[in-house]
């Protein structure tokens, strides 16, 4: 599924479709957090079970969230740049990301540290698309 929502995105050309772009983040983020929030409650669990549930609820709906600023501000700023493929408009996606990480636990060194660490990688992750760099590279033997 996410592989499938992920060749959906790079179909899409940069600084167009911003709606459908935005949608596919956004599900990748809550789809995240929905994961993240069942670890939690697995290696965490609480004496209630709706406790558990409004612990996953905070962590799919953060991590929606995140995906959804991710992808609107990516592809806003791919619009207002007016250069579609440069990995500095996803670099300021996933600061806008990590900003909004940051909002949401209240903390401005979440918000600082979310806004470099998520940025960077985002950054990477567009360069390595345009460049065609490799996860796992193929065995040579």
């Amino acid at each position: 599924m996410a592989r499938v929502l992920l060749d959906q995105y790079w179909a899409i050309p940069e600084g167009t479709e911003c709606h459908r772009k935005s949608y596919i983040t956004t599900v990748l983020g809550a789809g995240t957090g929905l994961v993240a929030g069942a670890y939690s409650i697995i290696f965490r669990p609480s004496s209630s079970p709706m406790e558990n549930v409004a612990r996953v609820g905070r962590y799919t709906f953060t991590a929606a969230a995140v995906g959804a600023m991710f992808g609107l501000t990516t592809c806003v700023t791919s619009q207002a740049r007016e250069k579609p493929d440069d990995p500095l408009n996803y670099f300021i996606g996933g600061c806008a990301g990590g900003l909004t990480l940051g909002a949401r636990t209240h903390s401005y060194g979440t918000a600082a540290t979310g806004c470099v660490c998520m940025g960077i990688a985002a950054a990477l992750l567009k360069m390595g698309q345009l460049e065609g760099w490799e996860l796992v590279a193929d065995r040579k033997v």
